[in-house]
């Protein structure tokens, strides 16, 4: 027991060492980036911008969880179907009924002034109402809330990636390479400086 604790929070540790982007590419030279799609500032999900009348209910870190569970302040199924909203602007890369136990997911990737890159992902979804290969902006509704086909109570999972690309996986793990806390790094880049 005090070995699992210990790693996660060593996991816990080296996760908030980690909270600079890496540069990677997932697309090849040619892409453009249009200059209105850059992610000049992030928000939260649901609750827009600030996540009123919504918690998280299981936190990055919390039983190796990789992302951020948001909830309606209702509980159970309350918040079945309200909103989803792009945490910042970026390209939809991936809009898909993943499997029964992620329905419907998906994947953003955002572009930083600086050139870095961040991927959300958001999984469990209702309703998907945007499509790959598609510009959105911060705020923008992407989906709403599900339940992955009725396999859990309705929530958001949102997991926040500083290597773009990585496989959807399983929303848990001790290894945290590639994944950055989402609460954290939103309330770190609610607006980013074209000097940064």
């Amino acid at each position: 027991l005090l070995f699992v604790l210990f790693s996660c929070v060593n996991a816990q540790e080296q996760q908030h060492k980690k909270l600079t982007v890496t540069v990677s590419s997932v697309q090849d030279s040619s892409f453009v980036i249009p200059q209105e799609f850059r992610a000049n500032r992030f928000d939260y999900p649901v609750g827009k911008p600030d996540a009123k009348e919504y918690f998280n209910a299981q936190k990055f870190g919390k039983n190796a969880h990789l992302g951020d569970d948001w909830n309606g302040l209702g509980g159970g199924d309350s918040d079945l179907g309200d909103p989803i909203y792009a945490i910042a602007s970026g390209y939809v890369t991936y809009a898909i009924d993943h499997n029964d136990s992620w329905g419907n997911v998906i994947r953003i990737t955002h572009y930083l002034p600086d050139s870095s890159q961040v991927e959300s992902l958001y999984a469990h979804c209702n309703e998907m109402l945007v499509t790959a290969n598609q510009w959105v902006s911060v705020g923008d509704q992407i989906g709403t809330i599900g339940n992955a086909h009725g396999n859990y109570k309705a929530h958001l999972h949102l997991e926040l990636r500083n290597e773009v690309g990585l496989p959807v996986g399983g929303g848990y793990s001790r290894d945290t390479r590639g994944y950055v806390d989402p609460t954290q790094f939103i309330e770190a880049h609610r607006v980013i400086s074209e000097t940064n």
